[in-house]
């Protein structure tokens, strides 16, 4: 079984190693970009600001962009092509394009007007100079976030053309526009007014962005027309299946803002370090969780039109997918509990950044860190809705979790604290506790709910036990080097105790002969000619 769920994997592995290395490299523009970001601005009440400022326009973005379009785009536009039906696929991309440029439109003059009250909803405890700087600060980047919509469109076709790299590498332009005003005005300016620069820069990355996608796109989709056709039966399926997935979406985007409204009301310097935190963590989400479950999305909705058949495929593409993700995800879980230190140390300890505010993010990560293995295998079972044109699922377990999350992370963060006789800022580990725990539940509900539909599907125990042993073995390995070679300076010490942990895991996995082992191998070295 587990070789045959292999060699589906190896058919449509190269469409997440195109995807994998498309966010490879725009996670590490956006780790420079943090880097450079901590460097000027620590921990302090401007980091605050212009992390909440951007967090406010994002919801455009993070409502209509990527996820929605990919759950209801995708599917529908994708199955057309594999029927052969290419001139309503084109005629759907248009559409889809004009009521999108609508929507947004709309959204983006609103969210500039109504600034203000969405201030202080998301960040109640930000008061004077502090609030009235997010706000301007949000004036500025709104229509940066309607661009990044536009950009999410042009996802959705270079992806169902499996066109992967260029769509999830394109934010590269976007951090490094960002980067660029960092190093130019970083020593230059005083903090408020290097937000305010970054801002601009924000909004000019977006649009660059939208430009470096748009030519390829529109070649794909062949006789693109900007016109809303009511009659197309394609086009109401995917506004029908649309609005369902923008409330799932809105629920988990709400838990986000939840998580900053938690945050903001905690001492100086919280929401800041909820966002350093999140941005180490989402690194494995986005090189394996979503890597694979934007490759396997196509796939998925074009099997699901086969008919007979259709479910046995479906399955087999989700084991595999599934198996990919643990073998890289399970290790991440335990480096970032017991080594977060040392990356949180090497990524950000420069400048205003201290030793402290390491301890701190650290904090953060390690509470977000066991809920990273169910939010990447919950967007897989996701996909399996989304590819069947099942978006109320999701949507419930969606609510779920957020109401679970944000209920027990307000307790935890405002009164954990006090119960154990710590400082009041400590409560930011209860809060991102309490959303590991959120995304247990909503992903033991979506594995429930998709299995009925198209039967059992998840990992071996005996699989997982394997991976286990091997990261936890690695992880004293790791600690043993970094005990040994404690001398050196802080950023090699992380490489070597890093490279340690790799090694280790990647060795005794091969020793237990778990293919995904043996498929990471190959890919490292240089492949010979076959005789």
């Amino acid at each position: 079984m587990a070789q045959e769920i292999v060699q589906t994997a190896g058919r449509k592995r190269s469409g997440a190693v195109l995807v994998g290395a498309g966010i490879l490299l725009s996670r590490i523009s956006g780790l420079i970009r943090e880097i450079a970001f901590a460097h000027f601005f620590g921990n302090s009440d401007a980091a605050d600001v212009f992390k909440a400022a951007l967090r406010i326009p994002n919801f455009l973005q993070n409502l209509f962009g990527e996820g929605a379009l990919s759950a209801s785009f995708i599917p529908v536009y994708a199955g057309l092509r594999a029927r052969g039906e290419t001139e309503e696929a084109c005629k759907l991309a248009g559409g889809v394009a004009v009521l999108l440029g609508l929507a947004v439109s709309v959204l983006v003059l609103v969210g500039v007007l109504s600034a203000p009250l969405l201030v202080d909803i998301i960040t109640p405890g930000f008061e004077g100079a502090k609030r009235l700087a997010v706000i301007d600060l949000v004036r500025i980047l709104f229509p940066g976030a309607g661009l990044l919509v536009f950009s999410a469109w042009c996802l959705g076709v270079l992806n169902s053309h499996r066109r992967f790299f260029m769509s999830y590498a394109a934010p590269v332009i976007w951090n490094a526009s960002l980067i660029a005003a960092l190093l130019i005005y970083g020593g230059r300016c005083r903090e408020y007014d290097l937000a305010l620069i970054l801002a601009w820069s924000s909004v000019l990355g977006s649009l660059l962005q939208l430009l470096v996608q748009l030519p390829t796109t529109i070649k794909l989709v062949e006789k693109l027309v900007l016109k809303v056709d009511r009659c197309l039966q394609s086009l109401r399926l995917v506004v029908r299946n649309f609005f369902p997935v923008v409330i799932g979406r809105g629920v988990v985007q709400i838990s986000a803002y939840v998580d900053s409204i938690i945050a903001s009301l905690l001492p100086s310097g919280a929401l800041a370090s909820l966002m350093y935190a999140q941005t180490i963590y989402l690194l494995p989400v986005g090189l394996f969780g979503i890597a694979v479950s934007a490759a396997e999305l196509p796939e998925l909705s074009s099997a699901a039109v086969l008919g007979e058949g259709a479910k046995d495929m479906m399955r087999k593409n989700l084991a595999a997918g599934l198996r990919k993700i643990s073998f890289f995800i399970l290790p991440a879980i335990v480096v970032f509990i017991g080594l977060g230190q040392q990356i949180i140390g090497a990524v950000y300890q420069s400048g205003r950044f201290s030793a402290q505010d390491t301890l701190y993010v650290w904090a953060a990560l390690a509470g977000l860190a066991p809920g990273l293995y169910a939010a990447t295998l919950g967007r897989l079972y996701a996909s399996g809705f989304f590819a069947l044109h099942n978006t109320k699922i999701p949507v419930r377990c969606a609510v779920l979790r957020v109401a679970f999350a944000g209920t027990a992370g307000y307790f935890a963060a405002q009164y954990l604290p006090g119960f154990l006789g710590i400082d009041a800022k400590w409560g930011i580990a209860g809060l991102t506790g309490a959303s590991a725990l959120g995304a247990w539940i909503e992903y033991s509900l979506l594995r429930r709910g998709l299995s009925r539909i198209i039967g059992r599907v998840e990992c071996e125990p005996a699989f997982l036990a394997s991976l286990w042993q091997c990261a936890l073995a690695a992880l004293v390995a790791a600690l043993a080097v970094q005990w040994i070679a404690v001398f050196l300076p802080r950023l090699m010490l992380a490489l070597v105790v890093l490279s340690a942990y790799g090694g280790t895991y990647l060795g005794l996995a091969l020793r237990k002969k778990i293919p995904e082992a043996q498929f990471v191998l190959s890919t490292l070295r240089p492949h010979s000619p076959r005789s």
